[in-house]
């Protein structure tokens, strides 16, 4: 034997191993499995990663609506995988999966405990305000009606002022920003401030209008005329002149002397009915 063929020869897997040379892909799930626990090899853990990957996003979709970004959500769920790839003992005789959901979850949820509060709550108060969640629910299914703080205190076993506390603390929770999205992940998707309602910019005119109506009124046409041309429809002094049939100097100087009167007018209106508030309140 020539010492090429020799060396392919060492080069080829042997034994239990004949398959650690595959491309990863085309291995089964219990292989990789196999290939982490018993060789270490974290490119089979990188596999099992990415093919359960999907599972982490389909969770992690189930918690958009509570505020929190999705993908801090994939990313939290995505430890919670790593996790349960690292712990996973074959001999269990479940799939991957199964036992990879609840710690998933748990790895969520635990993140919604310790980060979704908008103000800093004790982790004590926290767990109980979970606890009376559950509880609340079963009780009214039990009850047919809501418990009472004396019957959920009974049911979880504390006083009835921690019960209270605990619910009231449950407000604290998950603040939503007016800036944040909603839950679809396309780029069209509304912030919560597109819901909001907003200042009427019409509301301004109609009382600068209000204001500006009674001394518009002392003008004489002519003036009102020109302001309208030139401050309503946009006209320059030139087209106001020409519309009017004065020189463009002239309109000039009746602008001014309308705005000067304009401001005497509005002043005055003012001080009246500031005196009559005076007497009304009187």
């Amino acid at each position: 034997m020539s010492e090429a063929e020799k060396g392919k020869q060492a080069e080829r897997p042997v034994g239990r191993n004949a398959r650690y040379g595959e491309r990863l892909e085309s291995l089964s799930e219990r292989d990789l499995l196999l290939r982490l626990k018993e060789h270490k090899d974290l490119r089979a853990r990188e596999e099992l990663i990415t093919r359960y990957l999907p599972l982490v996003k389909s969770l992690a979709r189930r918690f958009a609506s509570r505020g929190q970004p999705v993908e801090d959500l994939i990313q939290v769920g995505s430890i919670g995988l790593i996790k349960a790839i690292d712990r996973f003992d074959l001999g269990r005789g479940v799939e991957l999966s199964t036992y990879a959901t609840p710690t998933i979850l748990g790895e969520i949820k635990r993140y919604f405990r310790d980060k979704g509060w908008a103000v800093k709550v004790p982790r004590a108060l926290q767990d109980l305000n979970v606890r009376l969640n559950r509880v609340i629910e079963q009780l009214t299914v039990e009850l047919r009606r809501s418990p009472t703080i004396a019957e959920l205190a009974a049911a979880t076993e504390v006083s009835e002022e921690e019960v209270v506390e605990a619910l009231e603390s449950g407000r604290a929770y998950s603040s939503v920003s007016i800036f944040s999205g909603g839950t679809g992940e396309d780029d069209e998707s509304l912030e919560l401030l597109d819901y909001l309602g907003s200042e009427e910019e019409a509301y301004e005119v109609f009382e600068q209008r209000r204001v500006l109506a009674p001394a518009m009124a002392r003008l004489d046409p002519r003036e009102r005329l020109i302001l309208h041309l030139r401050f309503f429809e946009g006209m320059t002094q030139t087209q106001v002149a020409a519309r009017v049939g004065i020189s463009q100097m002239h309109v000039s100087r009746l602008i001014r002397k309308s705005i000067e009167n304009l401001r005497q007018y509005m002043a005055e209106d003012e001080a009246l009915v500031e005196a009559a508030r005076g007497k009304s309140e009187v």
